[in-house]
């Protein structure tokens, strides 16, 4: 099994046992790049590195299960901004806190020198092959 499968797995999973058991891998492209005051379609879709139709059927998913609203953009009247519900912000602070929960597992199993080292390399190898990174929670 893959190290990120076998992470996703153990998330929703763990997800699931919590009530979020709708949440799923896809919906991650605004799960992990949604800025707290809220992102247009547009900026999500550029820092997921996705069409903005499939980050808009994404957002369309998470607006009818409750995670998300669209709100009008205080800056431009014509804009919509993506921003989590409650709902939304309690499932993403517990996705985070089990990743952290995971990465510390493994930190304890490899070392933390080797964990730091993996997460460096990790950040290297987004940059190198153009990947977007998460937006910092």
């Amino acid at each position: 099994m893959a190290v990120k499968q076998a992470a996703v797995q153990e998330l929703q999973g763990r997800m699931a046992d919590a009530g979020h058991g709708v949440i799923r891998e896809g919906h991650g492209c605004v799960f992990g790049f949604v800025h707290p005051e809220g992102s247009r379609l547009t900026d999500l879709a550029e820092r997921a590195g996705l069409t903005k139709q499939a980050v808009g059927e994404v957002v369309d998913d998470l607006v009818r299960l409750g995670y998300v609203v669209r709100a009008p953009d205080p800056t431009d009247g014509r804009a919509k901004l993506v921003r989590l519900t409650e709902k939304g912000e309690e499932a993403l602070a517990l996705g985070n806190r089990i990743f952290d929960d995971i990465e510390r597992r493994w930190a304890q199993q490899l070392g933390e020198d080797r964990m730091a080292g993996l997460r460096e390399t990790l950040e290297e190898l987004h940059v190198l092959l153009g990947e977007p990174m998460p937006a910092p929670v």
